[in-house]
């Protein structure tokens, strides 16, 4: 018997059997019949052509079956249907042909059958995969509102905060003014808590709207020439009231490049290394150590600020420099610049970051771990490039290549290497 003998005459006992032992319901049964049907004579035609492309239109209007609800349960229901087809048709050949005329059917429509599988399973991972990065861009987009939202609240915020700060840091000065001008001096101490409180006020709101400043790309800039040891000396010079309150030796080295004229914001590049000492202060113990150290690489200025602190586990090294990022415990939480493991808002070391990035550089810290009691500290790296010349045209008008100070200075460095070989 030829192979389309076999295939018409199984076609009514196949067409019977799979709608009724795969579908339920009188009406579901109906629509699933005719798509049976259409299925069967397309299964006829790629077999007797050989090509079983024909079965793909088909195959793709089942694979948009699913509802938005199915591919959201991991419903992968076509291809189940088609499995079980495969499986059927192995019951009905055994049990309506002799095994000669039931293997010749078989030879012939399981290969059809698993190409439709093969078919429609790439079709509904295709389709699924296309659902889940629609999802994902969803929930991008989702978060990035999200991360707007809160950085437009943060700017907000912060402007609200500083007017009625103003005034009641302006109110304050005029009544310690006022009290210092009369005898009676015992409100004097009230007003200076009052003062300070003001004063650290006013540094969270400044840190909030620098955060909104970096996060929106609006720091700016301004690009003078500088020595990074000036800077240095200045920090250290600032700093050593606590370092000397907790007994900490704080010290900074001479090396290649520190006294190196480069182009950068001066009070940004002093806040920025300020808050990153300031961190290595909290977090070492008391008679620890604090150093500053570097190296001139080509096209850059490595700073190396070690400390023999606290240390910082592996999970954290990067998320210290997330804003709003809190590594130790809640109930650590301080409003102390330098006390021993205070907390804070989470600002300084976001913060010192956005600053070296818009510089062109770039930090990143190593520790080996977290260990109160080994202290095995950590060392924070930080990258500036060395510009020999400003941004900002006005700038560069100013301290330009014709400018006689850098003229003289560049003289100087120059005599002094000649004295020194000499």
């Amino acid at each position: 018997m030829s192979v389309q003998s076999l295939l018409s005459q199984i076609r009514p006992i196949w067409l019977q059997r799979i709608s009724h032992d795969l579908v339920r319901g009188a009406g579901v049964r109906e629509n699933f019949e005719k798509q049976l049907i259409r299925f069967y004579d397309l299964l006829e035609q790629a077999i007797m052509t050989g090509d079983f492309s024909w079965i793909d239109p088909l195959l793709i209007d089942w694979a948009n079956v699913p509802t938005l609800s199915d591919l959201e349960d991991d419903q992968m229901g076509i291809s189940a249907l088609i499995n079980q087809m495969i499986s059927l048709t192995y019951d009905i050949a055994r049990n309506s042909l002799e095994p000669e005329p039931a293997l010749d059917y078989l030879n012939a429509v399981i290969p059809a059958l698993t190409y439709s599988l093969e078919k429609i399973a790439r079709l509904e991972t295709e389709m699924r995969v296309t659902h889940i990065s629609n999802q994902l861009v969803d929930v991008e987009q989702k978060l990035e509102r999200l991360d707007r939202s809160k950085s437009n609240f943060i700017a907000v915020a912060a402007h609200e905060l500083k007017t009625p700060l103003t005034l009641i840091e302006g109110y304050t000065s005029m009544m310690r003014d006022h009290v210092l001008q009369s005898t009676q001096n015992g409100v004097e101490p009230l007003l200076k808590g009052v003062n300070n409180g003001i004063r650290r006020l006013r540094e969270i709101v400044d840190d909030l709207i620098d955060v909104s400043l970096i996060d929106n790309n609006l720091l700016s800039l301004n690009f003078q020439p500088i020595w990074i040891g000036h800077i240095l000396g200045l920090l250290k010079s600032e700093l050593e009231e606590f370092t000397e309150e907790r007994e900490q030796l704080f010290s900074i080295e001479a090396f290649p490049g520190s006294d190196q004229i480069i182009f950068a914001d001066p009070e940004r590049l002093h806040q920025a290394l300020r808050n990153i000492l300031t961190n290595a202060i909290k977090y070492t113990p008391n008679e620890g150590t604090i150093t500053v150290d570097g190296r001139l690489l080509p096209g850059f200025i490595e700073l190396i600020i070690s400390d023999s602190g606290i240390g910082i586990s592996r999970e954290d090294q990067s998320l210290i420099f997330e804003k709003f990022s809190q590594v130790g415990q809640a109930a650590l939480h301080s409003s102390g610049k330098t006390k021993f493991k205070g907390g804070g808002p989470g600002l300084g070391l976001p913060i010192a970051r956005g600053i070296i990035e818009a510089h062109g550089g770039t930090i990143w810290v190593d520790s080996e771990g977290y260990d109160e009691i080994k202290c095995p500290g950590s060392i924070f790296h930080i990258l500036l490039p060395v510009r020999g010349e400003a941004v900002d045209p006005k700038i560069e008008k100013l301290f330009g290549k014709n400018n006689p100070f850098l003229d003289e200075t560049n003289a100087e460095k120059e005599n002094h290497t000649d004295d020194t070989t000499a």
